[in-house]
């Protein structure tokens, strides 16, 4: 307890931690619904809506895109932080750069697909960020099935990068199957519960209502 209120008084003087938020030292898992099992044979993702072509890749081929590690902060909107954790996977900016997707003029935002129909949705500009990653790690382990096994989305803070916009947590969803990017926005389910739409940490946007 004392480790934990010394580690949060350190990150408060730095300016990591957004109001309404505490550090937590442990993972807390959160998410509606069961656990999804994972069939490497079936298992594929998808890329489609506002791009040049239709792309979907296999869990074999997947594992061989270009990979990424960051270290970032992650902001739960029931409000634990957890600093200073390590995500390897893919970088959609990547994928985008080295023209494995070729988006459209038209795209402007993403809808994150997820296993039993689970949407998440973000701008454009902040899955092209360095703070979104494709995630199949953590702290240099593979996802756990709580935690999204075997691909998440994740989004949080990077130190000194004041830059970069950062949603709260549930902006990445957990078991992702594919992106849709589309040109205009949709809710996704929390969304559509009342959570905030923009849901940035530094403006403390929770709920919509």
């Amino acid at each position: 307890m004392f480790n934990r209120r010394k580690h949060e008084e350190d990150v408060r003087r730095e300016g990591r931690l957004p109001p309404g938020q505490s550090l937590t030292l442990k993972f807390p898992v959160l998410h509606y619904g069961p656990v999804p099992s994972f069939n490497p044979e079936t298992w594929n993702f998808r890329v489609w809506g506002e791009v040049e072509a239709e792309r979907r890749w296999t869990w074999d081929e997947f594992q061989q895109l270009p990979r990424t590690k960051i270290v970032m902060d992650i902001h739960c909107v029931t409000r634990w932080s957890k600093f200073d954790t390590e995500w390897e996977g893919v970088s959609v900016r990547t994928l985008v750069d080295e023209g494995f997707i070729r988006l459209k003029d038209t795209a402007r935002y993403v809808i994150q697909h997820a296993e039993y129909g689970f949407t998440a949705n973000l701008p454009l500009e902040v899955v092209l960020a360095e703070n979104f990653l494709l995630a199949t790690h953590f702290n240099g382990e593979p996802l756990t099935p709580e935690h999204g096994y075997p691909l998440r989305g994740v989004v949080g803070y990077i130190r000194g990068r004041e830059d970069l916009k950062t949603p709260y947590f549930w902006k990445g969803a957990k078991w992702l199957r594919g992106l849709e990017f589309a040109a205009e926005d949709r809710l996704g389910f929390w969304e559509q519960a009342g959570y905030h739409n923009d849901a940035d940490v530094w403006k403390e946007e929770r709920f919509a209502r």
